[in-house]
């Protein structure tokens, strides 16, 4: 009885094998962005809004005025202060437009004891791919 269930075993096993493939996926060529960090003063008004309204949760959307793209990543409720945001990329594809960006927390020194809720908001100029942000 075990010998026909390991056999039947193999068989299945060689059976899902045998759908399996490699497939090489290539990426195309990025080319950077240029953007600029804006500071919470200088947001619109309605962008401000809506950062207001989803910022106890992680979020992630785009604004568009006039020309310009505001690219915004929230990272939610954080139980101190002291934390900043990195983007480690922002750059152009043949598909899309990639938006990184990293939350690096605080260091001892700058933690305070009050929540806070990092987010970032990067202006560039306006395009029509979509954004993926990662």
């Amino acid at each position: 009885m075990k010998k026909a269930a390991f056999l039947l075993w193999i068989a299945a096993a060689l059976l899902a094998l045998s759908g399996c493939r490699v497939i090489r996926i290539e990426e195309a060529e990025r080319t950077p962005l240029k953007y600029t960090v804006v500071d919470s003063a200088r947001i619109p008004e309605e962008a401000a809004a809506l950062i207001e309204e989803k910022k106890a949760a992680e979020f992630q959307m785009i604004y568009q005025s006039g020309e310009d793209m505001y690219l915004i990543k929230g990272y939610g409720r954080q139980m101190s202060g002291g934390y900043s945001i990195q983007v480690t990329e922002l750059s152009l594809s043949s598909a899309a437009v990639l938006f990184k960006t990293k939350l690096i927390g605080p260091s001892e020194e700058s933690q305070g004891s009050e929540p806070s809720y990092p987010y970032i908001v990067v202006k560039t100029e306006y395009r029509e791919e979509p954004v993926q942000f990662q």
